[in-house]
């Protein structure tokens, strides 16, 4: 298994310099990560970085919290993949979801899908605020709206990814899509235990450490 290719190496803050994006790339561009997960005002600086590599460009979309209306998350999916993103990670309406208003969910998915034909999406459900029920209509309908992944956590609310939610996830989702795992995988041992168990994906800001075996103590 190359775990590497399985990491979206992130730097998701939001006083992040300039000089922290081109480390985060030079460090994906050293490890071959699958991808840099970034902000969207980084993209165009990322793209020339990673020029020629295999390293593709994650950006976030109606993030961190899903309110944003739908026509928005089209033009910040739209200007992203313009800008060089390769892949979309977009906040679900949480609100909506707690209120079961399951129309504006499945359309505020399929917008951004329609927006972003040829590029990955994942749409990001931030378990951590929803019953294990929601989580599987959330899954349910990311099928429907043909999405790539689902996506557990943002990292910026009240915890990231658990072996629970992976695993119920990967049960609704089957290999009709693939589950990214975000935030808390701080471990070689435990990322290694995620994709056992159905996460396809990392998101984390401490790649290096955990393919080098060591503990990632700080950050996403």
């Amino acid at each position: 298994m190359k775990l590497n290719r399985y990491i979206d190496h992130t730097l998701l803050k939001a006083d992040a310099k300039k000089k922290e994006i081109e480390k985060l790339c030079n460090e994906a561009k050293e490890w071959d990560f699958a991808t840099v997960c970034i902000n969207p005002c980084h993209i165009s600086y990322a793209k020339e970085l990673l020029k020629g590599t295999n390293v593709g460009i994650t950006t976030v979309v109606g993030f961190p919290l899903g309110a944003n209306t739908s026509e928005v998350k089209v033009f910040e999916a739209k200007q992203a993949i313009e800008n060089g993103a390769t892949e979309i990670d977009m906040v679900i309406n949480i609100g909506a979801v707690k209120d079961a208003n399951w129309d504006l969910v499945l359309n505020d998915m399929k917008a951004v899908k329609k927006a972003s034909p040829n590029n990955c999406v994942k749409v990001i459900l931030e378990n951590c605020l929803l019953t294990k029920e929601e989580i599987v209509k959330c899954c349910e309908l990311a099928l429907e709206a043909k999405l790539e992944f689902v996506k557990t956590s943002t990292g910026f609310s009240t915890s990231g990814a658990n072996l629970e939610d992976v695993v119920l996830m990967k049960s609704i989702v089957k290999d009709k899509a693939k589950v990214k795992a975000a935030g808390g995988v701080r471990t070689f041992e435990y990322a290694i235990k995620m994709i056992e168990n159905g996460a396809e994906r990392l998101g984390t800001s401490g790649g290096v450490a955990i393919v080098k075996g060591e503990e990632h103590k700080n950050g996403y």
